[in-house]
């Protein structure tokens, strides 16, 4: 039997998840949120969109952890994801568009990674971006090991001391509340969140919604009614159908 979803090795990056064959096939970098790359949350969105015709590498950029412990978003370097893209970008398999998709904080990952290389006009900026549960601000470090529920007598919200992120080796400009300027990204956009996100209020991505359309621009935005951070039931082969659809208008030339 002939295998329908082949893993392939990025060198010097890790594993990808696509096609049989020899492409190019349009390719997407997946980003994880605060579960941390070895939860595997972002391998089986990967595999999902390999699973329709993408080349996807789901890039693990928390600091530590291991099966049991997520890691720490915590002066996370976003050049190292500006080289992951380029990396994916020049695989011997790509080449017919690449794309981005983070959820969660990956969403925020992706955003700002996005606005960032927008406004120092980087090459290599992805062709078009799909994020769900989104940030429209910059977002504190996140501990794993320190991570307590709202109801544990310990729970605090994020040292503002702490940065998430880092880029060109300074976290100064991306301090918590800082505003994430995705309107300097030229590309295609899908945002997506529940109205009955506890986590994350969908009102970030109301709010980004409507900067990006006071700044002239068309993002395609679908809010899922009564779900909470994660679509499920039906409503989660609803999220994927639409960000395979997405991705398949924009990556595929």
């Amino acid at each position: 039997m002939s295998l329908k979803i082949v893993r392939r090795l990025l060198p010097d990056w890790g594993a990808t998840y696509g096609p049989p064959g020899d492409g190019p096939f349009p390719a997407v970098l997946v980003l994880h949120g605060s579960e941390g790359a070895w939860a595997g949350w972002s391998h089986r969105n990967a595999v999902i969109l390999a699973a329709h015709g993408f080349l996807a590498f789901p890039f693990g950029y928390s600091e530590g952890g291991n099966p049991w412990n997520a890691g720490s978003i915590l002066d996370v370097p976003l050049d190292r994801t500006v080289e992951a893209l380029a990396a994916l970008g020049s695989f011997a398999v790509s080449g017919a568009g690449l794309g981005l998709y983070g959820v969660s904080r990956g969403a925020e990952h992706a955003l700002l990674v996005a606005s960032l290389m927008a406004r120092d006009r980087l090459d290599g900026l992805p062709d078009a971006i799909a994020v769900h549960a989104p940030a429209d601000v910059v977002c504190g470090a996140f501990r794993a090991a320190k991570w307590r529920d709202r109801g544990d007598p310990g729970w605090q919200v994020w040292d503002p001391a702490e940065t998430a992120w880092t880029w060109r080796g300074s976290s100064e400009a991306l301090r918590p509340t800082t505003p994430i300027e995705i309107e300097r990204y030229p590309g295609p956009l899908f945002l997506s969140h529940g109205t009955d996100d506890t986590m994350w209020s969908s009102e970030m991505t109301r709010r980004l919604e409507q900067r990006l359309t006071a700044a002239g621009r068309h993002p395609e935005v679908h809010y899922y009614e009564g779900q909470d951070h994660m679509p499920d039931g039906p409503t989660e082969n609803e999220h994927h159908a639409a960000v395979i659809e997405f991705f398949a208008r924009h990556l595929r030339r």
